[in-house]
């Protein structure tokens, strides 16, 4: 036997108490009848009560109250074996990790809080198949497609923005890394959500992210962009040879600003039919996002077995009501 609910057995802890307090109450009541006289009278004058019905009542209120913390356990014994399919997408996160997602227009910094907030969406994800891939000049999969969310975290954990040697932002390389990961035979279930602060430095060689997810629609994939960050622009930390805190500057001395860009990441979204989502300093858009591709249908991923317990509390309840209904029509006087 084992029991689905074991926190409810502390409740017995009131047996022990319960049988202190008749204890104490017997002994009060013969002290009190002492005070007009001798027992023996006291029991032949007085109200005619049976010791024996009392023990009898009350150990009838004890096993009923017992039997009825159990009841409160979920006792179950007994069970069956069966065999559940798992359904789900197959879901890329891909990470930003350029120099610009240190900027501090979010707190602590852009990269620390999309880390935050994606910990968050994969203790949603329930059945779902999870990669990660981290881009900036160019991009790699850091994670392939799992269902071991445990090892998915870590992989997200050990981003930085040295994991990429290359800098500057690319995002088509990012959404062709990302399809890698996928079944090239489907033409559904793929999800990617690109987090990034939207600047990109291979539009001029090329390298369109929007002619990147038109592709990835062809595909059968969605991608869903955050922006992380700010219109207005902020600086990107870095340090000096000494290690003291500067911010990067342009070959003319100015501070570089590093502004989110919107546009290009709505149009990004826009060709595969997703959707855009804007983070600033409060929330990423993770449950917004999670229920969004709740709606998607979803493949079979693979079985699971299931080991289901009998529930057998309806009879500790009943012998309960029973023995506290019957308690109580049981006087404790002498016929």
């Amino acid at each position: 036997m084992r029991f689905a609910d074991p926190e409810y057995l502390y409740a017995l802890l009131i047996v022990p108490v319960l049988i202190f307090f008749w204890i104490g109450s017997n002994r009060s009541r013969a002290t009190a009848l002492k005070r007009f006289g001798s027992p023996e009278l006291m029991e032949k004058i007085g109200m005619g009560l049976s010791r024996q019905r009392r023990i009898f009542k009350r150990s009838l209120i004890l096993i009923g109250l017992i039997l009825a913390v159990l009841a409160l356990a979920h006792p179950q014994w007994g069970a069956r074996v069966t065999r559940i399919e798992q359904k789900g997408l197959d879901i890329v996160i891909a990470m930003d990790t350029s120099k610009s997602m240190l900027a501090q227009d979010i707190k602590p910094n852009r990269l620390e809080k999309a880390k935050y907030e994606l910990s968050k969406l994969i203790d949603l994800l329930q059945g779902d198949r999870l990669g990660v891939v981290a881009f900036a000049g160019t991009a790699f999969t850091l994670c392939p497609l799992t269902l071991d969310y445990a090892a998915a975290q870590l992989f997200l954990e050990s981003i930085t923005t040295d994991i990429v040697p290359e800098p500057g932002t690319c995002l088509a390389d990012a959404i062709q890394a990302s399809l890698e990961n996928f079944n090239a035979a489907e033409r559904k279930y793929k999800v990617i959500l690109l987090l990034t602060d939207g600047e990109d430095h291979c539009k001029e060689m090329g390298r369109d992210p929007v002619k990147a997810a038109e592709e990835a629609k062809k595909q059968g994939a969605v991608i869903y962009t955050v922006g992380i960050g700010s219109d207005s622009g902020s600086p990107i930390p870095t340090t000096d040879d000494s290690g003291n805190l500067v911010y990067k500057r342009d070959q003319g001395g100015e501070i570089i600003e590093s502004r989110l860009d919107q546009d290009s990441l709505k149009q990004i979204a826009l060709a595969t039919e997703g959707k855009y989502y804007h983070s600033t300093a409060g929330e990423l858009e993770v449950e917004k996002f999670y229920q969004q591709i709740k709606q998607l249908e979803k493949k079979k991923i693979g079985e699971q077995l299931q080991v289901e317990y009998e529930e057998r509390f309806q009879y500790f309840l009943a012998a309960a009501i029973l023995l506290l209904f019957g308690s109580g029509l049981i006087p404790e006087r002498k016929r």
